[in-house]
C-alpha cells in the first residue's frame, strides 16, 4: 500500500493535490499546516509533498521533525520558495517550484517511490543530483562558482559516484530518474 502525505497551509492547494493523487495511490493523507503534518506522519507514510513556507511550523521544521523521529519517507518540497544554496544541507529528495501540474506531481511521486527499491547510496545520489539540477537551473554560473555549498555538493556527488560506480552527477534529474525507472522495470 502506498501512502502519500500532502502538506500545505493553503487548503485549496491540499485539496487540489489530493484530487490529483487519489486515483493514483492507495492512501492520500492531507495536512493544512506543519504541526498537523507532524501529528499525521508515521512509519506508514511513503512520500511527503511538503510546502516550505508555512506559518507557525515551517516545512523546514517539519522536515527536521521527520528526521528527528527517525522516519524515512521520500520527501519532495513543493513550494513557491525559490531555491537557494541552503537546500544543499536539507534532507529532501526532490524540489518542485509552484505552480505544479498534475503530471509533474504524479511523476515526482512515482520517481520517489521507485527509489525505495535501492540502497541509501543511490537515493542519496538522486537527491544530490536533484539539488544540483535545481541550483543549476536557478543560479547563474558565477553564483555557482562562488558558492561553497555548491562546491561541497559536487564533491559529495563525486564521492558517491566513486563509491557506487555510477555517475549520477553527470545526469540531469530527469535522465537519472529515467535510469532508476529502467532499473526498476528490469
Amino acid at each position: 500500500m502506498t501512502t502519500v502525505l500532502i502538506v500545505d497551509d493553503e487548503p485549496n492547494v491540499v485539496e487540489a493535490y489530493g484530487l490529483w493523487l487519489e486515483d493514483e495511490y492507495d492512501d492520500v493523507r492531507m495536512a493544512t499546516g506543519g504541526q498537523e503534518a507532524l501529528d499525521a506522519i508515521d512509519g506508514t507514510v511513503d512520500v511527503v509533498l511538503l510546502d516550505r513556507r508555512m506559518p507557525e511550523v515551517s516545512g523546514d521544521e517539519v522536515l527536521a521533525g521527520i528526521h528527528e523521529r527517525d522516519l524515512d519517507p521520500r520527501v519532495a518540497m513543493v513550494t513557491a520558495v525559490d531555491p537557494d544554496f541552503d537546500i544543499v544541507d536539507m534532507s529532501f529528495d526532490a524540489y518542485l517550484t509552484k505552480p505544479v501540474t498534475k503530471p509533474d506531481l504524479v511523476k515526482t511521486v512515482d520517481q520517489l517511490l521507485s527509489l525505495e527499491e535501492y540502497e541509501s547510496g543511490v537515493r542519496d545520489q538522486f537527491a544530490l543530483a536533484e539539488k544540483r539540477a535545481v541550483l543549476e537551473t536557478e543560479m547563474t554560473e558565477a553564483e555557482l562558482a562562488e558558492s561553497e555549498e555548491y562546491q561541497e555538493l559536487l564533491e559529495e556527488l563525486d564521492r558517491l559516484d566513486a563509491e557506487t560506480g555510477d555517475s549520477a552527477s553527470e545526469l540531469s534529474h530527469d535522465s537519472f530518474a529515467a535510469a532508476v525507472r529502467d532499473l526498476v522495470d528490469e
